[in-house]
């Protein structure tokens, strides 16, 4: 089975791709879509939507995963990232995937063992479950934790 792991963002929206077979898994791809700042908002949320709709019929996945929403003290922050999160999740529904979505906790625990995991033993796990791969920034590495979480989540 193959898992689309998703760490949207508007400023850059993370995603990976891991083979699930049983309890084994190996990386597939990873990498990051980027949108200016300077960019107008319609604009950045359609790069983000056509970079993962790419992504989708490249690598044609059974289902998607990604974390679920969480509130920023910044209002405004928080609803920059639940556009991004819809244009990306749009491109999921428009290409028929299922998506599954976990808490950032969950996600932590499933691939370190514990919740309240910082990024850095979060992104030292992901060199040990997924050996040799070559992880495209921060927020690919978090796009294949939500991945990893998934298959072991089932």
């Amino acid at each position: 089975m193959l898992i689309l792991g998703l760490d949207p963002s508007l400023s850059c929206t993370g995603w990976g791709v891991i083979r699930a077979e049983g309890s084994r898994i190996t990386h597939v791809a990873n990498g990051q879509i980027a949108t200016s700042a300077k960019a107008a908002m319609p604009d950045r949320l359609t790069m983000l939507h056509a970079g993962i709709a790419e992504v989708i019929a490249r690598h044609r996945p059974d289902r998607a995963a990604a974390e679920e929403v969480f509130a920023n003290k910044n209002p405004q922050s928080t609803l920059k990232l639940a556009q991004a999160r819809g244009a990306v999740l749009a491109a999921c529904g428009a290409s028929g995937l299922d998506v599954r979505e976990h808490a950032a906790r969950l996600v932590k625990k499933a691939v370190v063992g514990t919740g309240g995991a910082e990024k850095a033993q979060v992104q030292a796990m992901l060199k040990v479950l997924l050996p040799g791969a070559a992880v495209e920034g921060a927020d690919a590495a978090d796009a294949l934790a939500v991945a990893i979480a998934d298959a072991n989540l089932g």
